[in-house]
């Protein structure tokens, strides 16, 4: 709906600027108003946002449930429709917000798998260290389990971005939010002997000077190549369970809350924002961080 358009347009300005989103988050949130956009169209209902009511929005989502949407999808959908007219709201364009009543569908939480301490020591040692790619991968997975990576991060960690001296390295994260993530002995080690013993060998092609991991052409690797070695050992030693670089991120947060670590610290390592409605964000001490890594971690021990 054209009317739409510059409601839409401030919309997609604040959670780019405001909210710092990635391109990809963004475009789900406009999707989802624009599945309402076209709803309105097909009903002949021609409201813009600030006469749009709850009842008007019941029915939308008693139609997309009618399409055979997922719980899971139509809860997606309430939580874009409640941030929109939140927006709305914040900017003074509407006087109430209809979502206020609505409720999200019941979901069953997927949890991913975790792989146990013994399950990480048998990946690790299935790593083949007679070969330079061997002892690559072995830093690789070290350092996703060690420090807690999402696989964007570890692909894109820069050289000038470790910190060992301090027992810190610095990732990007969603959003383009930075953080400093404890690193504990055993990756720094295992990154030192890559940079030193393998990396220092490549030839690395321009552009890719500060990149850690590289292939053997000298190019930072993909997301892909690192779903790939971490499916493949798993495969070497019989794990059946489903895994990905994710399975190590989630096991290492598993493994130090198991241990007893406090929780604000291994959110704030994560790089996670809570997510409550009063989106209270804890900001620990890095000694703190630090010394969380180092009593917790079984790789520290």
């Amino acid at each position: 709906m054209s009317s739409w358009h510059s409601y839409i347009t401030g919309y997609k300005a604040y959670l780019q600027l405001e909210k710092s989103l990635s391109p990809n988050s963004i475009e789900a949130y406009i999707h989802d108003i624009k599945k309402l956009c076209q709803y309105l169209e097909i009903t002949h209902t021609d409201l813009l946002p600030e006469k749009i009511g709850h009842k008007n929005l019941t029915d939308f989502l008693k139609w997309i449930t009618e399409l055979g949407m997922t719980a899971r999808s139509q809860a997606r959908i309430i939580s874009g429709l409640k941030g929109f007219f939140k927006y709305l709201l914040l900017e003074n364009l509407i006087r109430k917000d209809p979502t206020d009543l609505l409720e999200s569908p019941k979901i069953g939480r997927k949890l991913p798998a975790v792989l146990s301490v013994e399950e990480i020591n048998s990946v690790i040692g299935a790593i083949d260290l007679s070969t330079s790619q061997g002892k690559r991968n072995k830093a690789i997975i070290e350092t996703i389990y060690g420090c807690g990576l999402r696989v964007s991060e570890l692909v894109d960690l820069k050289i000038s971005n470790l910190f060992f001296d301090d027992g810190f390295i610095k990732v990007e994260g969603k959003g383009n939010k930075e953080r400093l993530v404890p690193i504990g002995h055993t990756a720094q080690s295992e990154i030192g002997y890559y940079l030193s013993d393998i990396r220092s060998r490549i030839i690395i092609k321009s552009g890719n000077e500060d990149i850690v991991f590289l292939n053997s052409r000298g190019v930072k690797l993909t997301r892909v190549t690192i779903f790939t070695i971490i499916k493949g050992l798993a495969a070497r030693i019989g794990i059946k369970k489903t895994i990905s670089p994710h399975t190590l991120r989630h096991s290492f947060a598993t493994h130090l809350v198991e241990g007893g670590a406090d929780l604000r610290a291994v959110q704030e390592m994560l790089g996670h924002e809570s997510i409550t409605t009063t989106e209270i964000y804890t900001h620990l001490d890095k000694d703190f961080l630090r010394s969380t890594i180092i009593q917790y971690h079984p790789r520290s021990k």
